[in-house]
């Protein structure tokens, strides 16, 4: 593995509330920051004009940041604001665009203020969505790591219960729900939840699965708390989805039999599914930028499941821990890269020629002028992607490139 530190191409933090807002149906996002956060948030989520967000910025202005204004005592004149407007609000996330010593606001403090004043109607939470200190995938994770210290302690006594960590689409959450209940696991809780009021407890007899692979501040506060996270690779593509399923299943003693009952139909459907996939992208060589702390888990399913080449794997992150179970499964010939010096892996990029390169906006559009077809990473967080009934979907997302990429060149 090579670590490489120089400029950087990546999203900032807040992005992730494009996602989270749709998942938690009663919270809403408040952002402070500048006009330029608030022209990124409405871009990203351009594609739902059509409904009242759960975000908004409170823009910083001039004053503001030259410390002439009351920055606190305008903050609660717009949160009494927006809980006026919005009464069905019942958990307030303060986002700092920057650090504190940059929008002179401290956060956690307001937040506590905020919260005593509206509590019990109104949780107030804060957390940073920073993108000088973050990738734009840690926005939820500093989110969740938010969370942690507010869910309710399980006392020792109660039985083991299954969390399942990340936000999932509830499509997702719901067919992985079924498949427990099949298993007779039917205490199966999700973090976050779709209520703010519906946040599961935690304590020692929590088991916990991580659903994505960037959650390592959310993971860390959870064991913190005693829970006991089940090593696993990720649920994506059909042989993920079953490792996945699997160390829940171990874990709480389910018979083996029951398990690959429960499986084997949703697992046989999924491999059937890649078949037509595999033909596209088996042999094709990809290489991946660090964006979004999905490529390992993604490229693992390209290599193992689709059968398609490793160039380069790039990642902003590396968690050894959280990533054992995945980079054990990986072609043990595969570069990785954790960091990135964008300029020398660009120039990488341009001596492998790689037949689809996997990376952030900023790279995609000038990449695909110099004649290489891209993947947007950021789509593979927005699109529903794990389990076994989207591994078909994901897939697709990597071999529709390569489509256009011929179709344009005939």
């Amino acid at each position: 593995m090579i670590v490489e530190r120089g400029p950087r191409s990546v999203f900032c933090g807040l992005t992730g509330i494009v996602w989270l807002h749709r998942k938690i149906q009663d919270a809403f996002f408040l952002v402070i920051g500048s006009r330029t956060c608030a022209h990124l948030l409405q871009s990203a989520a351009g594609v739902m004009i059509f409904a009242e967000p759960r975000f908004a910025t409170a823009i910083i202005g001039e004053r503001d940041l030259a410390g002439l204004a009351d920055a606190n005592a305008e903050l609660d004149r717009v949160v009494a604001q927006l809980l006026d407007r919005r009464p069905d609000i019942r958990l307030l996330f303060l986002v700092g665009s920057c650090p504190s010593e940059v929008i002179k606001l401290d956060l956690s403090r307001a937040a506590t203020r905020l919260s005593g004043r509206f509590s019990p109607r109104v949780r107030v939470l804060n957390y940073s969505g920073s993108g000088i200190e973050t990738t734009f995938t840690q926005g939820e994770d500093a989110c969740l790591n938010a969370l942690v210290p507010t869910l309710d302690q399980a006392p020792a006594s109660a039985p083991p219960q299954l969390l399942v960590v990340g936000a999932l689409a509830d499509v997702v959450e719901d067919q992985f729900r079924a498949l427990f209940a099949a298993m007779g696991l039917c205490e199966v809780q999700f973090l976050p939840a779709r209520q703010a009021g519906q946040m599961p407890a935690v304590g020692p007899g929590t088991r916990f699965l991580l659903a994505q692979p960037y959650l390592g501040e959310t993971a860390r506060a959870l064991e913190s708390r005693g829970a006991r996270r089940l090593a696993a690779p990720y649920p994506l593509g059909a042989r993920g989805t079953r490792a996945w399923l699997r160390a829940a299943a171990e874990s709480f003693g389910v018979d083996a039999t029951l398990f690959e009952r429960v499986t084997r139909a949703p697992f046989e459907r999924a491999c059937l599914a890649l078949e037509r996939h595999r033909e596209r992208l088996a042999g094709k060589r990809i290489f991946f930028f660090p964006d979004s702390q999905l490529e390992i888990p993604i490229a693992r399913f390209l290599a193992e499941e689709l059968d398609a080449k490793l160039c380069e794997v790039g990642t902003p992150y590396l968690h050894r821990a959280l990533m054992a179970a995945e980079l054990a499964l990986l072609p043990p010939e595969t570069t990785l890269i954790e960091g990135q010096h964008v300029d020398r892996q660009l120039e990488r990029c341009r001596a492998a020629r790689p037949d689809l390169v996997v990376c952030g906006l900023g790279l995609a559009n000038p990449l695909e002028a110099e004649g290489f077809a891209t993947k947007w990473s950021i789509e593979l967080v927005f699109t529903p992607i794990q389990g076994f009934e989207q591994a078909v979907d994901l897939a697709e997302l990597f071999a529709r490139p390569l489509v256009r990429r011929m179709r344009l060149v005939a």
